[in-house]
């Protein structure tokens, strides 16, 4: 097999163009919102913490935003993650869903967590949320989907099993 060799690049070198941008940088004209729903594990991939951070965009773009968990989305509110405590991190990376979660509120977002899912798929406790999620009546998910609707949000839709 031929090998091909080549100059190894040393940490820190830039490899991309991190300034060429093809797509305007849009920002939120006033009263416009943003409505994200996921419906998907935390940790079993990177899909759940990815939406959060493009969610976190949307909030620094202006948007009024709303992120609706349910299913096992709701998960990713848990309140009681940690080990070997509550709120420890067991290594680099372990509460980055809560911290993302956290950094959200602070930053002006509003989070709902399905009733249903919580108690009836996975024995959770609204008093298991992190303080400032808010628990919502199961068939609110369809009424927020047609709120963002009405609203003319850009909606962001997340769905994995």
């Amino acid at each position: 097999m031929a090998k091909i060799e080549g100059m190894k690049p040393e940490e820190g070198q830039q490899l991309y163009d991190i300034e060429e941008k093809i797509f305007p940088d849009i920002q939120a004209e006033p009263g416009q919102e943003s409505w994200t729903f996921m419906h998907t594990v935390p940790y079993e991939g990177s899909v759940g913490l990815v939406n959060l951070l493009t969610t976190t965009r949307l909030v620094r773009k202006g948007f009024k935003v709303h992120l609706v968990l349910y299913g096992p989305g709701v998960l990713m509110a848990s309140g009681t993650r940690g080990y070997p405590t509550v709120g420890a991190e067991a290594f680099p990376g372990h509460m980055a869903i809560n911290n993302q979660l956290k950094t959200l509120m602070d930053e002006g977002a509003t989070i709902y967590a399905c009733r249903f899912a919580m108690g009836a798929l996975y024995g959770m406790r609204e008093d298991d949320l992190i303080p400032g999620v808010q628990a919502f009546n199961p068939l609110d998910v369809l009424d927020a989907a047609l709120t963002a609707w009405q609203n003319k949000a850009f909606q962001l839709n997340t769905w994995t099993l």
